[in-house]
């Protein structure tokens, strides 16, 4: 670090700073709320949001235990319940189960980790507004009676066109593709915030224990959530354009889809639990009077559960047909997934056990999910073993396991963190009124309602059913467990009530109210909108500090940026590894720009949902141009000399280093990218090797020429993208080498286009033509973006925000560029050589 040659900003006093601070952070009243970027506010935005879609899926599951109370009853017809169980199991899985976890890491980690904000502020808000404009779709068409109504895993052939005619199906695909959008932004916004956002001397292995939960649940979700949308979105081209990736008669294969689906759903229940260990693992300690046991134990334990849970998606498929060699492996993983599990279990134990834990409403929760995990651990391992998952798969065994371990596991941490932090979000202690009575009736609802379905499930009802026969002996113990849905519903309210008579009755306290002595408690209650006045330095565990004595010193501005400076809203930057401040981070102000883009995400895709697709064409495009809006005026329009941060250090503004944020989030977008990519290059070879009528009738080929000849173009656009960076890094115009870029894309674009048209056999006609055009489609589309990422670097060089030193947007393109001449090197490779396998596949029966 050097000293700057600019004037240092002079420290103001404290009641001065934080009227700076105020002022430069503050979002503004009424409609300018909606252009808020700020982590707490979008935060509050997704617990609430989620909150709501959390009531609606309640009463939709309340519909089911009334039609099921009884046998015959005549409550439901079968094709609304069809519509209610599908979107009951959508709403709580995409629209409540995984944005709220979303909303408690979008507002607690940047204050966990001693951070202002996250990285990309408004990359949150966008993933707020698609996650809101996406669960609208789907709840509006409940209220439309066009729901999805083949389950919430949308099975094929169920859900092809010939079955589900109508757009029911269609809202599912599209509405959840537009969702997991919102997932992905925040998933790549909370990694690259724990890396490189963090207070200065937090190493990683002084990173509190909830930012270590949260870095690896949001990598899982940059790898799990790509096979999913790649499924919806051949599903839906499928339906709306004929192309056979499922259907059996033309070389598809349903089970297809079950792997995509899978590869995504069994990590997914991680990535939903993970969290809450996490909020746990921050808990258990305060409680316990003792730091955490097992702290590197845990660390290791969650990364080897993340690693273990990828390959076991085969799980939920052990009576589709699989060869048993890989039902014995599948087996075997899916209980060593219980070894990991374990090791955080005993560390929570042990750490109560060595400990004085002090008894409140919290803790009443985190014991209420030790009960309810352990039997859905168990029941999970039951299911591992092939011989059990075969008597019980698809019954209302399976249906109980997954309530325990999703919805138990989840609510009880869930409420448990709301008693904890709400003092942190509205300055009040807790009434504890109706909270007691609150947590009996909903564990004990709880038990009765699904413990009961592991009996009835061994009875052998079957899942997805709307009624039954009186004769079956099902009755009583499907009216206990529909009493005590109830009873779990009415304890649900009293903790609504309850924590709104918290909020507006409870006692103010000033700060950290439980003596956890972590750094969340180390600001005013409730926070302000810039967390910290100034940024502590961290020498040792993060969970481990006096956090009234810190939180006293950094609101008088003795910590780093114990400052204002030119209306900037500033953070720091950490090197990865130990956290050792390495650059100056000046955050976007409040813009509606992720309001409007997302607004057009859902023009198109409404579009889309309504077949105008001249229409959905034009909003992409469209919303393709808001993005290159974005970054315009992002960064610097001027070098800087290092910027002094307080304590007699510089650094320079991350516009001018290597290891800036958007680097790398690209490099995650590009890896969330690459999972698509693979998953779809899978599925073609899966289909080769897999698929029933296989080899199609007509002889395929494709034109060589053209397909070397787009590749040489695809190559040169990147080799051209490195010679602007080389120019512009010695201070030459990179124009002409953008431009040489930009004509090699559209040609590989062209070239592309042509083959895709001429593939044989026809797309319509066969799996191997659909596939065929899938990987071709890849190539140019991501050759489009490259041409936006040229764009973007024109105008901004031509606007003053790039120069030698401000190399981060031609660094991008590049990067971009690489990706997609190898993508494309692989995809045209397998376009080449499939008709020369499948020569050599013959008759294949």
């Amino acid at each position: 670090m050097t000293v700057s040659t600019e004037e240092a900003p002079q420290p103001a006093p404290a009641v001065d700073l934080h009227r700076q601070l105020a002022q430069i952070w503050a979002t503004g009243p009424g409609l300018r709320r909606l252009a808020s970027v700020n982590h707490s506010v979008l935060g509050v935005r997704f617990m609430a949001t989620a909150f709501v879609f959390f009531a609606i899926g309640g009463v939709l599951g309340m519909l089911t235990r009334v039609q099921l109370a009884t046998p015959q009853a005549a409550f439901l017809d079968a094709e609304t319940y069809n519509q209610v169980f599908t979107m009951h199991g959508s709403i709580m899985l995409f629209l409540f189960a995984i944005p709220m976890v979303e909303g408690l890491a979008v507002y607690l980690t940047p204050k966990v980790l001693g951070a202002r904000d996250f990285a990309f502020p408004r990359l949150t808000a966008f993933g707020y507004w698609c996650y809101l404009f996406g669960g609208t779709i789907l709840t509006g068409a409940l209220l439309a009676g066009v729901a999805p109504d083949g389950g919430w895993f949308m099975y094929t052939p169920l859900n092809s066109i010939a079955y589900t005619p109508g757009i029911n199906a269609d809202v599912w695909l599209l509405g959840v593709t537009f969702v997991e959008i919102s997932a992905l932004t925040l998933a790549v916004e909370i990694v690259v915030s724990v890396l490189k956002i963090r207070a200065p001397g937090m190493s990683l292995d002084r990173m509190p224990i909830f930012g270590w939960y949260m870095l690896v649940t949001a990598s899982m979700m940059i790898v799990a959530f790509p096979p999913l949308i790649l499924g919806s979105i051949l599903l839906e081209t499928e339906r709306a354009f004929g192309l056979p990736f499922f259907d059996p008669t033309r070389g598809g294969d349903a089970l297809l889809w079950q792997h995509l689906f899978w590869f995504f759903g069994h990590p997914d229940v991680y990535i939903i639990l993970l969290p809450m260990a996490g909020l746990l693992s921050t808990m258990i300690p305060v409680f316990a009077n003792r730091p955490l046991v097992g702290y590197r134990s845990i660390v290791v334990a969650i990364i080897g559960l993340a690693f273990v849970s990828f390959g076991i998606w085969v799980h939920h498929m052990f009576t589709v047909g699989i060869p048993h060699l890989a039902l014995a492996f599948f087996s075997a993983g899916s209980a060593i997934v219980a070894v990991p599990t374990a090791v955080q279990l005993f560390a929570w134990l042990a750490t109560l056990a060595h400990g004085r834990p002090v008894w409140n409403v919290p803790m009443l929760y985190i014991f209420g999910f030790f009960s309810t995990f352990v039997i859905g651990g168990l029941t999970g391992v039951m299911l591992a073993m092939v011989p059990f998952d075969w008597q019980a798969h698809d019954t209302y065994f399976v249906v109980a396991h997954f309530h325990y371990v999703i919805a138990g596991a989840a609510a009880f941490p869930l409420l448990a963190a709301l008693y904890y932090w709400l003092p942190l979000l509205t300055g009040r202690s807790a009434v504890y009124r109706l909270s007691v009575p609150a947590f009996w009736l909903i564990f004990i609802g709880f038990n009765l309602t699904f413990f009961l379905m592991h009996l009835v499930g061994l009875l052998g009802m079957p899942r997805r059913i709307y009624t039954y026969s009186a004769t079956e002996g099902w009755i009583w113990l499907n009216l206990l467990s529909s009493i005590g849905g109830f009873i779990m519903t009415i304890g649900f309210a009293l903790v609504t009530i309850d924590l709104i008579a918290q909020v507006r009755y409870g006692r103010r306290v000033r700060c950290d109210p439980w003596r956890a002595g972590t750094l969340e408690w180390a600001m005013r209650l409730p926070p302000a909108p810039y967390a910290f006045a100034s940024l502590p330095n961290i020498d040792t565990r993060a969970d481990r500090i006096a956090a009234g004595e810190l939180g006293s010193s950094l609101a008088r501005g003795e910590g780093y940026l114990g400052f204002a400076r030119n209306g900037w809203q500033e953070t720091l930057g950490v090197d990865m590894i130990s956290g050792t401040p390495d650059q100056l981070i000046v955050l976007p102000r409040q813009t509606y720009m992720p309001l409007y883009t997302a607004l057009f995400i859902a023009a198109a895709v409404l579009s889309m949902l309504f077949q105008a697709y001249w229409l959905a064409v034009v909003m992409a495009l469209v919303t393709a141009g808001l993005f290159v809006l974005w970054g315009q005026k992002s960064g610097h329009a001027r070098d800087y000399e290092p910027l002094t941060i307080g304590h007699g250090l510089c650094v320079p503004p991350h516009t001018e280093v290597a290891s800036t944020p958007p680097w790398l989030a690209l490099i995650l977008a590009l890896v969330a990218n690459g999972t698509l990519f693979t998953s779809l290059a899978f599925g073609v070879l899966y289909l080769w090797i897999s698929a029933p009528n296989w080899p199609p009738p007509t002889r395929p080929e494709t034109n060589v020429w053209l397909a070397a000849g787009s590749l040489v173009a695809l190559f040169l656009g990147a080799a051209a993208a490195r010679g602007s960076l080389r120019f512009l890094a010695t201070g030459r115009a990179p124009q002409a080498w953008i431009g040489l870029a930009a004509v090699a894309l559209l040609a590989a674009i062209v070239a592309i286009v042509v083959l895709i048209e001429n593939v044989v056999p026809h797309p319509r006609e066969h799996a191997l033509g659909s596939t065929a055009a899938a990987l071709l489609g890849y190539v140019a589309l991501h050759a489009g973006i490259g041409l936006l990422f040229l764009l973007s670097n024109v105008l901004r060089f031509s606007s003053g925000f790039v120069s030698s030193r401000r190399l981060v947007d031609l660094r991008l393109t590049r990067l971009w560029l690489d990706y997609t001449a190898m993508t494309g090197a692989i995809a045209l490779g397998l376009v080449l050589a499939l008709p020369a396998l499948v020569g050599m596949l013959g008759m294949r029966p």
